[in-house]
């Protein structure tokens, strides 16, 4: 039923439970797991001109840091993993790339970051990718 089983990560706490259910499902489909990381770039663009390169290079880290843990998550399932790190608004690129690799499942917490973080997001990622969203979305709840 499922080839291609897409994880979005953030890189926050809850990663580890969906993740979980990623590998899991692509295990069971004998799928490729994908793992996408998003810079978001109104994160780095609304900082002030003086600090715009540490905060993007703090989130291109934070991301390398989010897409090593699903490649060995998807080693110890024992499941195909392919990761991506890309830069633009979370939930746009995350359905564009369900699009363009052909996606038949993306698998999401239901919330990540929290505090600050979560209100410079302006709202709810998981929500936007589930109303626009080419293929099933999986919200696993997170603690």
């Amino acid at each position: 039923m499922y080839d291609s089983v897409l994880v979005a990560t953030d890189g926050s706490s809850g990663t580890a439970e969906t993740l979980a259910h990623a590998t899991s499902i692509a295990r069971d489909n004998d799928a490729t797991l994908h793992g996408l990381y998003v810079v978001d770039r109104r994160l780095y663009v609304a900082a002030d001109k003086a600090n715009q390169d540490e905060v993007r290079q703090s989130l291109e880290e934070e991301g390398e840091v989010a897409l090593d843990d699903i490649v060995v998550g998807g080693e110890e399932a024992g499941v195909e993993v392919v990761t991506t790190m890309a830069e633009g608004i979370p939930h746009k690129t995350i359905t564009n790339y369900a699009e363009e690799e052909d996606i038949d499942l993306i698998v999401m917490g239901t919330h990540g970051r929290t505090g600050r973080d979560r209100v410079a997001n302006l709202g709810s990622v998981t929500e936007r990718v589930v109303e626009s969203a080419p293929v099933p979305v999986l919200v696993v709840h997170i603690e």
